[in-house]
């Protein structure tokens, strides 16, 4: 049965299934108001493709780091640009973190000497450590006293040797599955296809056809439990490619854009023998309907997508993947990364799941004294919640590889005093060049906002009241609750009833008020850095308050959206206010986004079209009513557009930073 690429279904996570190195598809709702894209814009944020004008390799993308940000209109971010981005400023990160002073708890973990591991797989074999409950146990690994806190894991990826003989590509009109051409692949006992054609040669190219956009779609045939591995490469020509996978009915199952450069590659293991198709397309010229040739959004504005040749090269073939077991003990902190051949770390926990794996260097966002390990094809961390095993798993290439896997205790276990959280209402100074911002930069306080929700100066200090509890609620009496630590600490203070905090040891901040304009940031919300075990323990996140006071209607990001005359107004600003600024802390603590489209409301849901759950509104769709919800750090999808994979516990990951 024909379905819409509007019903995208989300493929099954996890290292043993899903494509390592590829975003994964599934339902975003990441654009603002759909009134203002076409559909193959909203199919391209559906999937998690950007459609925002895409910064030349490596150099800095327009706006603030959307990793750290809360962005009002993700149609307006760069994603692939960023995560480019931060892959060439790692290594230079890196350097400078190894030469800054740390401090006197990091110096005492410092990085001991790193212990040499090597496969046991017999070379040129693979299977016998490829799933968790067959890993190379790792004896020795770990924080406590007599063990190893640091290794250098040495193997191989050594995949089935499949042939790749040259296929002639079909005839245009390739551009929908029902036009597929064919590859060969699955029919006898061809596994292997190379293929050179062109993005614009159709009759919906803009040189040669209507100017839609053209696509390229092919068939392919796979057995349950085959690796797909299907890349593009443009040596010549502008084109920017990205790659589809689509099941017969249109599911979308997997995709990626610049796995290298601006070339793609999809790694997909098969869960059930059968046919699939694969959309080849240009950057910012996705289709609307996969069974649509002619339904690309134009030339694009301000996008334009490219044309030009590519040769594709696809395989189906047993893969190899390698798992690595380590004991840690409950509130461990450990960093990888892969160099060499493999291109896909990934950390399982105790159940085992898949809790963090990845395909880019997203180190840069560490803060300075932050100690885990930076550089290589893909970084991963981790915050362990329960003592006993868990995987390293690494895969996605070929030939010969090194992990570097590195455990820390958190900071403030030591001698420390307790972290402290600070709440500025008042306005002040903050240096938004750390966000991206211009420099010292004044920012207006809470107070010259209340008029804009309806509320009045009268109301500010029960506003405020509402909020620091809304905001200890979630930082600090959930997380106590939860069990996980015992020795969990953290003190929550506020501009009203408390002196000034800034400046002072082990206190962090946000800081509530301003505007775009005055910050020069534009986001409604940005931290400094994310921080998996707390290893900061002095930063600064805002929550500018210009977009979440705007008139109802006018964005879904604006609280007064929400409101209406049912509408307990001074609560549902607080709960709003509250969440946002524990999203905020959320991530100088530890946290990266969640998929604010998965079943469960997370305090680190990305914004987009999902503010409304951010902010807690209830079915009924009105705020601030009896059927609001109670949002919470707890477990969620990574957000596929950031490229990360896994099973995120949000609350997990910070619950062990703030310790005494």
């Amino acid at each position: 049965m024909r379905r819409s690429i509007a019903t995208v279904s989300v493929a099954v996570l996890g290292l043993a299934l899903i494509t390592p190195g590829a975003a994964q598809a599934g339902p975003q709702a990441l654009a603002p108001s759909g009134d203002k894209l076409s559909p193959a814009d909203q199919a391209s944020l559906a999937a998690g493709v950007g459609i925002a004008p895409k910064a030349p390799y490596g150099s800095k993308p327009k706006g603030p780091n959307p990793y750290l940000a809360e962005v009002a209109d993700p149609a307006k971010v760069d994603y692939s640009g960023w995560a480019n981005y931060m892959k060439t400023q790692s290594k230079a990160k890196a350097a400078t973190r190894d030469k800054a002073a740390k401090s006197a708890a990091v110096k005492a973990a410092a990085a001991k000497p790193a212990v040499v591991v090597d496969e046991d797989e017999l070379p040129g074999s693979s299977g016998g450590n490829d799933v968790p409950v067959n890993a190379q146990r790792i004896n020795g690994y770990g924080t406590g006293a007599n063990q190893f806190p640091n290794i250098r894991i040495l193997g191989s990826l050594d995949n089935e040797v499949v042939s790749t003989p040259t296929v002639a590509a079909a005839p245009e009109d390739n551009g929908a599955i029902p036009l597929a051409g064919p590859t060969g692949i699955g029919v006898g006992t061809q596994s292997g296809a190379v293929i050179t054609s062109q993005i614009g040669d159709g009759p919906h190219g803009r040189q040669t056809g209507d100017g839609s956009n053209d696509f390229d779609f092919y068939k392919l045939t796979a057995p349950a439990g085959k690796v797909l591995t299907l890349s593009t490469a443009t040596p010549t020509g502008p084109l920017d490619t990205v790659l589809q996978l689509f099941t017969p009915d249109g599911t979308l199952v997997a995709v990626n854009d610049d796995f290298s450069g601006v070339d793609s590659r999809i790694v997909y293991r098969v869960p059930a023998t059968g046919d699939y198709y694969l959309a080849v397309a240009a950057y910012g010229g996705l289709p609307a309907d996969p069974f649509d040739s002619g339904s690309g959004g134009g030339i694009g504005d301000p996008t334009p997508p490219t044309e030009g040749p590519y040769t594709l090269t696809l395989t189906s073939g047993g893969v190899d993947e390698d798992f690595y077991a380590i004991k840690l003990r409950a509130g461990d902190v450990i960093g990888g990364s892969v160099t060499g051949s493999a291109t896909y770390l990934t950390v399982y926990d105790t159940e085992p799941r898949e809790v963090h794996g990845s395909r880019q260097d997203a180190s840069y966002i560490y803060p300075v004294d932050s100690p885990l390990p930076a550089g290589g094809n893909a970084v991963t961390d981790y915050v362990a919640t329960k003592a006993g095993w868990h995987y390293v798993g690494v895969a996605s290439g070929s030939g010969a590889y090194q992990i570097t896997v590195e455990a820390y205790r958190p900071v403030l276990q030591g001698a420390k005093p307790q972290q402290t959280l600070y709440l500025d209402f008042d306005g002040a100074r903050v240096n938004t060049g750390v966000f991206g911002g211009a420099g010292n930069r004044d920012l207006s306080p809470l107070a010259a906002f209340l008029t804009r929700w309806g509320l009045t100066r009268a109301d500010e200090d029960a506003l405020i009241d509402a909020v620091v509890a809304g905001v200890t609620e979630n930082i600090k009496h959930d997380l106590e609750e939860s069990g996980l630590n015992p020795k969990f600490k953290v003190k929550i203070a506020n501009s009203k009833d408390n002196a000034d905090q800034w400046g002072k040891a082990n206190v962090s901040r946000v800081v509530v008020g301003g505007t775009i304009d005055e910050s020069g940031v534009d986001t409604i919300g940005i931290a400094q850095s994310i921080d998996p075990g707390n290893f900061e323990t002095e930063e600064t996140a805002l929550v500018l308050l210009d977009v979440l006071s705007e008139p109802a209607g006018s964005s879904p990001a604006s609280l007064n959206s929400y409101l209406t005359s049912e509408s307990d107004r001074l609560a549902f600003v607080a709960q709003g206010l509250a969440n946002v600024i524990s999203h905020e802390a959320g991530h100088f603590f530890g946290d990266f986004h969640t998929d604010n489209q998965d079943a469960l409301p997370n305090l680190m849901d990305a914004g987009g079209t999902g503010f409304g759950t951010l902010f807690g509104v209830g079915p009924d769709g009105v705020g601030g009513t009896a059927d609001d919800i109670d949002v919470d750090f707890g477990d969620s999808t990574f957000l596929p557009a950031e490229g990360f994979v896994g099973t995120e516990d949000t609350l997990g990951r910070i619950v062990f930073g703030l310790t005494s």
